[in-house]
């Protein structure tokens, strides 16, 4: 069956047809929000230093192989946050330059960028400066901790948020058990969910900017985000008082909610109400748990948590994953595989949704593949219309489209070291 995600048709323009995003970000929040928006059909264009680039294209291996099988500079991670753009390399350090940068920015909807608080302000391409020269200007910020406050010099990392923000306080085994101590999540959530806030600000603005005609400067900080996405730890700490523990892979407000043991490795139960319960306690054998006060409401389950695990646990490990999967699921109880990568992308339901796409790339000297966007849109569809550049790959081509510059310029540019 194949992954790939249908092709829209030609005549499909996305949703963002039309608009310019010039992308001054590096690494992941930035890269994330940018490439999110360019497959929605804006046209994003990256801006990377000349001879070094984005940060994380050495940041391997895995590294893109090339057509003679040897490893490229193209980083797997690299390739997992930049398609559906063209890279410009441009050395902002250099007057002509920046100028550069400007002049892009007069012609742009949006810019975002994730250097330090006052880090462009010296090459004058700050939000003053820029959103002066183009007042329709959306002009994105993305920081660790904000363009305000105390911290706002610091550099900012998805680890030190994820710390600092309270989640790894939530995640990892309890206190008492083996391996007890605090944990970061398996991939920097809290860059990701920063770039999908950005690209939501970016669209707000946008939207606003319809009404009056105005762009607007996003102040986005990493931090920010963290703690707004604790959701329902944070309420219950700010309404209780109490300070939420890490609890392995168990739920605060349900139970079970967790993973339990098979005869074969694990499965997920999530169950979410009492009715769930009583009909995972028929298939178990043990109707009678759902009878018993103390575990047959939620509340009451929660306050007995101790004395329930075991008794489930106990009694998962008599049958495989997937037969308490297909037993389950067809009882309406939700549950599932714990999987690893490669049983991910073999999912028969993910295959059937396409959650890999394919597309061309110059160093690879074929179709590479790539994680969909999980974006469906039924009239104006994603689309995916560039690999992830290489360095400089669109550097003549933009700024020959864009500006107007000739052959002479861009040559005289390139041997003055700001363009490469």
């Amino acid at each position: 069956m194949s992954t790939d995600q249908a092709t829209p048709p030609a005549s499909h323009a996305g949703a963002l047809a039309g608009l310019r995003v010039l992308d001054l970000s590096r690494v992941l929040a930035g890269p994330w929000a940018s490439q999110t928006l360019g497959d929605l059909g804006a046209e994003v264009i990256k801006v990377e230093r000349p001879g070094v680039g984005d940060d994380t294209r050495l940041w391997g291996p895995p590294f893109l192989k090339d057509a003679l099988g040897e490893a490229s500079h193209e980083s797997a991670y690299y390739l997992c946050a930049n398609r559906n753009k063209r890279s410009i390399a441009v050395d902002l350090t250099q007057p002509a330059g920046q100028d550069l940068i400007r002049r892009l920015a007069q012609g742009s909807d949006v810019l975002i960028e994730n250097f330090k608080v006052g880090g462009l302000r010296a090459y004058g391409l700050d939000a003053q400066t820029l959103c002066a020269l183009n007042p329709r200007l959306v002009y994105c910020s993305i920081t660790g901790f904000g363009q305000t406050g105390p911290y706002a010099a610091r550099a900012g990392y998805d680890f030190l948020m994820q710390g600092m923000g309270g989640l790894m306080s939530v995640t990892g085994r309890p206190e008492g058990e083996p391996g007890a101590g605090p944990l970061k999540v398996g991939v920097a959530l809290t860059d990701i969910l920063t770039g999908l806030y950005a690209s939501t600000a970016v669209l707000a603005a946008l939207r606003a900017r319809d009404q009056s005609g105005r762009g607007q400067h996003i102040d986005l900080a990493l931090l920010d985000v963290q703690v707004a996405c604790l959701a329902n730890q944070g309420m219950n700490y700010l309404y209780s008082g109490q300070l939420p523990q890490r609890m392995g892979n168990a739920h605060p407000n349900t139970v079970p909610y967790q993973d339990f043991p098979t005869a074969d490795g694990d499965m997920i139960l999530a169950i979410g109400n009492d009715s769930q319960f009583a009909r995972f306690c028929a298939e178990a054998g043990h109707p009678e748990w759902a009878q018993d006060p103390r575990y047959a409401s939620n509340s009451a389950r929660l306050a007995h948590r101790a004395t329930l695990i075991p008794l489930l646990r106990q009694c998962t490990v008599m049958h495989s994953t997937a037969d308490w999967v297909a037993r389950l699921e067809a009882a309406g109880v939700p549950c599932g595989p714990i999987n690893n990568m490669a049983q991910v992308f073999a999912d028969p339901q993910l295959q059937s949704r396409g959650v890999i796409t394919h597309l061309p790339h110059p160093v690879a000297g074929a179709d590479i593949p790539l994680v969909a966007s999980p974006i469906r849109l039924s009239d104006t569809p994603v689309q995916y219309r560039h690999a992830p550049p290489t360095l400089g790959q669109h550097t003549r081509a933009v700024l020959a489209e864009c500006l107007g510059l000739g052959e002479a310029e861009l040559d005289q540019l390139t041997q003055q070291g700001v363009l490469a």
